[in-house]
């Protein structure tokens, strides 16, 4: 293994970085997507951008938590969010099942992978919003925690500008309660001190599980952060949250399905 800008371990073979996403609960691929894939994909993103904002809905996803005050003490930031990008852009669908994407994400669930949701993340420059410490497992529980995210990026993610901040290791506590980033015992348990930074570049994805603890800081540098964050889990897993949920399987089987599930999903 090398070392990478963020610190953190760098894995170069596919054994190294499922012994390293096992240890620490988090992985980042570098130039995982080639430039003319990240060009096309970063259009479309721009376009779902303007579609939301056209439609007048209210796309701004900042958690409504005195944790986020407390770190954001304007208190004027924003985060603009969709769901399920897929359902907007061909782009991004086939992005999907892209072979390389799955490739990587098989290394850490195994050949069975079943896509939950997708999410768009702008993280404006100069106003966006910060994420207090918590775990995604509370949005939307799988049975066998094999749950994890995917995050593509678009455009630089570094200190200046929020990037995504994880705490090694922190996904062997398993579920904690109340985890959703409202909770100020949380937070004051995982100070951002003890976070590493997920720095990454357009084309890298970072992917974490969603009981590793993370979070962010606000963007009040002058570049936008654009990322799309996959969550996907094992076939032989499966989740009955109300959160979105395609139930999509980029590739294998699903070992959950039935006729009512396909019905409804």
């Amino acid at each position: 293994m090398t070392t990478s800008t963020s610190g953190a371990l760098k894995p170069e073979t596919p054994a190294d970085m499922r012994a390293f996403y096992e240890e620490n609960g988090y992985v980042i691929a570098r130039q995982a997507i080639d430039p003319a894939t990240v060009r096309n994909l970063t259009t479309d993103f721009d376009r779902v951008v303007q579609r939301l904002d056209s439609t007048g809905e209210n796309a701004n996803a900042r958690w409504d938590y005195s944790t986020t005050d407390e770190l954001d003490t304007a208190r004027d930031t924003v985060i603009i969010h969709t769901h399920q990008i897929q359902k907007y852009s061909g782009v991004w669908a086939r992005f999907c099942f892209d072979e390389r994407f799955l490739d990587l994400t098989a290394q850490l669930l195994g050949q069975d992978i079943i896509l939950h949701h997708s999410k768009l993340f702008l993280k404006p420059a100069g106003r966006g919003s910060p994420f207090p410490p918590h775990q995604d497992f509370g949005y939307f529980p799988s049975n066998a925690h094999t749950m994890l995210a995917a995050v593509v990026y678009l455009t630089p993610s570094d200190e200046s500008n929020g990037c995504v901040r994880v705490w090694p290791g922190s996904h062997k506590l398993g579920p904690i309660a109340d985890n959703q980033g409202g909770n100020k015992d949380v937070v004051a348990r995982f100070p951002f001190a003890d976070s590493v930074p997920a720095i990454c570049q357009p084309g890298d994805i970072l992917f974490f599980s969603y009981l590793t603890v993370h979070g962010s800081l606000a963007n009040r540098g002058n570049q936008a952060r654009k990322s799309v964050l996959f969550q996907m889990h094992a076939g032989d897993d499966s989740s009955d949250s109300g959160h979105p949920n395609s139930n999509l399987v980029l590739r294998g089987w699903n070992q959950h399905m039935t006729r009512e599930r396909a019905a409804c999903s």
